[in-house]
């Protein structure tokens, strides 16, 4: 069954179609089998007696098919680099600033090398759902930071940090995620990218009303390091795709290496705080995460069905940590704002990794409400 797979994935990708869905029907008739897959394109396969409905969706982007491996992979990476940053800082924090840019934009610019032109048509297309998980990205977690931060009652710089952090966009790991959740890629990603837009306006608006502070030059550094990389990265790929394939094929490796160095550069930066305000530190990250992973999934699931639920879910609670980080160091002098973006960088990474594993093993609805149109 394994070959059959790697087949029929390869040969929908080679008619311009980049993700494939398997699912045992043994149950279903042939006639409700066929009006599925005559309402969601695709074929069946019939092995030792079952029938096995593969859909293809056109456009989706490409995941590779060791994804699983890759995020657990990335996420034992991130455990260590975390430890090498607490009790080891030296050999992390040479990723200062002017590098942590350069390695923040170039995961930038590799999510930009997977858009084309058609995937903001279909934003278009999609105005609802696509709507809708931008407005659960851009106000469920900047409440929940602001309703952390104030209950909690953190200090200033800690409540400023945390609230920072809440309002960045989605992050790219969230697109992996997604893809081993059983959820929709092709959403995920338009999700991601609506976000990375609308972060040159979000960030720095929903920081100076919940922050209560207006920092210059944010809307600039976000515009800089997050949409300037990743409208790059689509204009190489709608104009030079023969080129856009062979860089892609590197980027997941490299993306792995500079996530773990993204992860653990801003937990040595700040190892001194952490050994000696851990638990006070990592308790209202851990609840913002889990909190937001946790909304996004049910408030979804009022409108949507099982599969768009568990993506909204994952772009709500796996946001963008190393931009606030990023943008913590740059534009605010107390070194108290950067420390929850650090404790999220590594908190989003393993509770994203944990969700989409747990998903992972838990099957969509046969059937399972379609909201994306492609």
């Amino acid at each position: 069954m394994a070959s059959i797979s790697r087949f029929a994935t390869k040969d929908c990708c080679s008619l311009n179609t980049c993700q494939a869905f398997y699912r045992p029907s043994s149950s279903l008739s042939a006639r409700r089998l066929q009006t599925h897959l005559d309402l969601r394109g695709g074929f069946s396969v019939t092995v030792n007696g079952r029938t096995w409905a593969i859909q293809s969706k056109p456009r989706s982007p490409v995941v590779p098919l060791g994804a699983p491996s890759i995020i657990l992979s990335s996420s034992r990476y991130v455990i260590l680099g975390t430890i090498i940053g607490i009790y080891k800082p030296s050999a992390v924090t040479w990723l200062e600033t002017d590098l942590f840019t350069v390695g923040l934009g170039f995961l930038m610019l590799s999510m930009g090398l997977t858009l084309t032109f058609e995937d903001f048509r279909r934003c278009l297309r999609n105005p609802w759902t696509v709507g809708i998980g931008f407005l659960a990205q851009y106000l469920i977690k900047p409440m929940l930071g602001f309703t952390i931060a104030m209950s909690l009652k953190l200090s200033a710089p800690l409540a400023t940090g945390l609230i920072l952090v809440s309002c960045c966009p989605g992050g790219q790991a969230s697109n992996v995620a997604t893809y081993i959740s059983k959820g929709n890629v092709a959403l995920s990603v338009l999700m991601t990218t609506c976000s990375t837009v609308g972060a040159i306006i979000m960030t720095p608006l929903l920081t100076k009303l919940l922050a209560g502070q207006l920092v210059p030059g944010l809307a600039i550094s976000t515009f800089q390091v997050v949409l300037v990389p990743t409208v790059v990265g689509v204009l190489a790929n709608e104009f030079f795709p023969k080129f856009t394939s062979k860089i892609i094929s590197v980027t997941p490796l490299v993306g792995v290496i500079l996530t773990t160095l993204l992860c653990a550069s801003p937990i040595g930066q700040v190892s001194e705080v952490l050994k000696a305000q851990g638990a006070q530190l990592i308790l209202p990250v851990a609840i913002l995460h889990g909190a937001a992973f946790a909304l996004g999934y049910w408030i979804s699931k009022i409108s949507f069905g099982e599969s768009t639920s568990r993506t909204i879910s994952i772009e709500c609670g796996m946001q963008s940590s190393a931009l606030g980080f990023l943008l913590a160091q740059k534009h605010f002098t107390n070194p108290l704002v950067a420390v929850p973006s650090a404790v999220s960088v590594v908190c989003m990474a393993l509770g994203g990794s944990a969700l989409a594993v747990l998903w992972r093993n838990r099957p969509i609805p046969i059937d399972d409400k379609d909201d994306f149109k492609e």
